[in-house]
């Protein structure tokens, strides 16, 4: 089962903890995750000053990923919405689809849209599904309280996902939280934004926003928060020590990527998946963890 893994420019940078996680826990159920040589930026960060070049490197991107008969598999949910929505185009306008060839010809390619992108979490989902990840976990998560984390891009603009879970009422990242047996808590104002996407005009403000989410997944009393995208962990995890210091409280609360939970599921320890990485403190967390008792899997872990 091969994908493209586009690591975009966040992750390998400011949270490799969620890019070794996620390689760890594609091998251990059998999907083969290609680096492809070239991968470039999504063009995510300048479509607000320039929208034609934006579209025009994550169709670039896409096109390497057709040169290698592969579908993409992203970590960040903005690079998600941005090449889901060009890969779409591509594949419906034809007329688009001609406009970029011709500015491709350049570099003697062309793209076909036929390549589909999906987030790690919603591939996991629906390749493998919550039922099998349960049944190849090692270790008993129940004893886990965890907020999940959706944000803004995993299933927006919704047009672009085709149906695929409900942005207003999501259900897919407490679907794969529960696949681990960990308890998902619902706690007030769990779709809020991080405050990611106005840190650059109104720092105060985007870390006010992250403040009130931490606050409602620390009364809710979780052991950590659940989340799926680099940026918002910057916001939750890297700026939490900030976030304290501004307001003047004491948070504490651990951040983890997905695969990092579903790694702890499958038997990886947390050094293995890269928890010194993490910002926040995880020791009481790992103490927790460690006294989690195994499970004995009902087939062994899915195999591609």
């Amino acid at each position: 089962m091969p994908y493209a893994l586009f690591l975009g420019c966040t992750a390998p940078i400011r949270a490799r903890n969620y890019e070794i996680s996620t390689r760890l826990v594609a091998k251990r159920l059998g999907i083969d995750l290609v680096d492809v040589d070239g991968f470039s930026c999504c063009g995510f960060p300048i479509q607000a000053m320039d929208d034609e070049t934006a579209r025009l490197m994550a169709a670039r991107n896409i096109m390497l990923a057709e040169e290698n008969n592969l579908d993409i598999v992203t970590l960040c949910s903005a690079c998600t919405a941005m090449l889901t929505e060009v890969s779409k185009q591509l594949r419906e306008q034809e007329a688009y689809r001609k406009e970029v060839n011709k500015k491709l010809e350049s570099l003697g390619r062309r793209a076909k849209g036929v390549a589909t992108v999906k987030h790690v979490v919603r591939m996991l989902y629906e390749d493998i599904g919550p039922a099998r990840i349960e049944k190849s976990l090692t270790r008993d998560l129940s004893g886990l309280k965890i907020a999940s984390h959706y944000g803004c891009h995993y299933l927006k603009p919704s047009e672009v996902y085709e149906g695929f879970d409900n942005p207003e009422d999501p259900k897919t990242l407490d679907e794969m939280i529960g696949a681990t047996r960990a308890q998902c808590l619902y706690y007030e104002e769990r779709l809020q934004c991080c405050g990611g996407a106005v840190v650059g005009i109104d720092e105060r403000l985007a870390l006010s926003m992250a403040r009130e989410k931490l606050g409602h997944a620390k009364e809710a009393k979780a052991d950590a928060i659940v989340l799926m995208c680099p940026f918002c962990g910057i916001m939750y995890d890297a700026n939490q020590r900030k976030i304290e210091s501004n307001f003047e409280l004491e948070l504490g609360v651990p951040v983890l990527y997905y695969p990092q939970l579903l790694g702890l599921g499958l038997g990886f320890t947390p050094d293995q998946l890269g928890f010194k990485m993490n910002s926040v403190k995880t020791e009481a967390l790992k103490e927790k963890i460690g006294s989690l008792p195994p499970v004995q899997a009902e087939e062994p872990a899915v195999k591609g």
